[in-house]
């Protein structure tokens, strides 16, 4: 019961920090934001913006793993790294965002299925090395 209880207030607090991913996508569009927190901003934003995980969900506990700890470690970086000006000014618009729905971003998962595809080619390569002899 104590266990399903932490699960719960994680993914609690997972979502309102998902909440802040349209506040991210505007910032890292402001010039007042320095460099740094722009990469941080957009790399968090595009991969949380991808239809593809880089862990997929179908993996027992470990598909989740990037949804409840990767990028809400990511949001939570770039929002300390973005001046708190800028945040507040990008709230109302970002909900407006938010209400429209989540964009897509197809490059992003193009990346990651191409991962996947290398990934997988290299272990079918090493698997039939092994199994060669």
């Amino acid at each position: 019961m104590e266990k399903q209880n932490a699960l719960t207030k994680l993914k609690s607090y997972a979502k309102k920090l998902k909440q802040n991913l349209f506040v991210l996508y505007l910032s890292y569009k402001d010039s007042r934001v320095p460099w740094y927190a722009k990469l941080v901003a957009i790399c968090v934003v595009a991969y949380a913006f991808s239809p593809i995980d880089l862990i997929p969900d179908f993996i027992p506990v470990l598909g989740y793993l990037d949804d409840l700890i990767i990028v809400p470690l990511g949001i939570s970086l770039a929002l300390k790294l973005i001046p708190p000006q800028v945040i507040e000014e990008n709230r109302v618009n970002a909900e407006e965002i938010r209400k429209k729905g989540k964009p897509k971003n197809w490059f992003v998962g193009i990346i990651f299925i191409l991962i996947w595809v290398l990934l997988a080619y290299w272990v079918g390569k090493a698997l039939f090395e092994i199994f060669r002899y």
